[in-house]
């Protein structure tokens, strides 16, 4: 057997993808899930990890090449698969990438529900298997979940959500408390029919999840919970309030490094994206609001570790070691490397953590 390994579309508006560079050479022995390349996109680097086990028999796509999303990059085969079987498979991949005509995979299904009056946004991949729901945290979107969502998507259905008051969802968050987020939550449960899910969340949308689980545990599968807002009392104020406030690219930006152990993944694009979010009516509103819920001073006002105690299901942690937004807690998983948005810089780690 020859596997491929292709671009990844990574997010909805990705089409083509860079090859920054190879970890690995032709003739080196890979397993499911090493790191193979890093790859460009139109928001933010990722790294590709490999499909399968075997040898990494040819390399179709040089670093420095740009690729759309579908091409086939490399060819992964066990050491007997003969030579002209991967010579004639590398130079139709290679055909398929010179003349634009590879096979788009398919995105994810996007939609509306709504739920107490808000039009809730989502993404859906999959077909097959248990429901995932993944919930961002605060000034985040259905978008930030690009490296992790679609590997998911494999063995499971997966749901990115946007929040009340992010992404294309409506821009009100009503009281802006954990009941409204986590009442919005379980209605979408409730709208696509999903009697019972996997809930995933990152930040805040962690504390949120949460809720959701000690309202209604009869619909909660497991919770995994992302670098999750409510468990311990320190936590960066000021990057908070300097997000919320920041109206230019040159004041968001130095805010955002706090958010990556690699202070060089904040893009212009990350940043672009972002201000355009913030521009949208109703945001700045939103964004004070949930403040509000947030802090409570220059401390966290959410208490999840005690919501937490109160629910019977099964859930895990996981935290980037280099967190400079929530200070590292107790954890399941740690992750070397990796700041607060660990599901962007180490999304191997996530998802053997969500299916583990």
């Amino acid at each position: 057997m020859i596997q491929p390994v292709t671009m990844p579309k990574w997010g909805l508006s990705m089409e083509r993808g860079r090859i920054t560079g190879w970890f690995v050479q032709e003739g080196d022995e890979v397993k499911a899930g090493d790191d193979l390349a890093d790859i460009d996109t139109d928001k933010i680097n990722g790294t590709l990890e490999s499909p399968g086990d075997g040898v990494l028999r040819r390399v179709v796509a040089a670093a420095g090449e740009e690729v759309p999303v579908g091409g086939t990059i490399a060819l992964i085969a066990e050491s007997a698969t003969p030579d002209n079987e991967l010579d004639e498979a590398a130079r139709r991949a290679r055909e398929e990438i010179d003349s634009g005509t590879t096979e788009q995979p398919e995105g994810p299904v996007t939609g509306f529900v709504e739920v107490d009056g808000r039009k809730l946004a989502y993404a859906t991949m999959g077909t097959e298997g248990d429901d995932i729901v993944l919930v961002h945290g605060y000034g985040g979107d259905k978008n930030s979940w690009l490296f992790v969502q679609e590997p998911l998507a494999k063995t499971h259905v997966v749901h990115a959500l946007d929040l009340p008051g992010h992404g294309e969802s409506t821009k009100d968050v009503g009281d802006g408390s954990l009941d409204t987020l986590a009442d919005a939550v379980l209605g979408f449960l409730d709208a696509r029919g999903i009697a019972k899910a996997h809930l995933v969340g990152h930040s805040l949308g962690g504390a949120v999840v949460t809720k959701a689980a000690a309202k209604a545990p009869e619909k909660i599968e497991k919770l995994t919970l992302i670098a999750p807002a409510g468990f311990g009392t320190p936590i960066n104020a000021a990057y908070l309030r300097g997000f919320a406030r920041a109206t230019t690219r040159r004041e968001l930006k130095p805010h955002l490094t706090a958010l990556f152990a690699d202070p060089a993944l904040v893009t212009r694009q990350l940043a672009d994206d972002l201000l355009k979010y913030k521009r949208h009516d109703g945001v700045g509103k939103v964004l004070t609001i949930l403040l509000d819920t947030l802090l409570d001073g220059d401390e966290q006002a959410i208490d999840a570790a005690h919501l937490l105690s109160t629910v019977d299901v099964p859930s895990k942690t996981v935290w980037g070691r280099q967190d400079a937004v929530l200070p590292p807690g107790p954890a399941d998983v740690h992750v070397d490397d990796a700041g607060h948005l660990v599901h962007l810089e180490a999304p191997g780690a996530v998802i053997t953590a969500i299916t583990g």
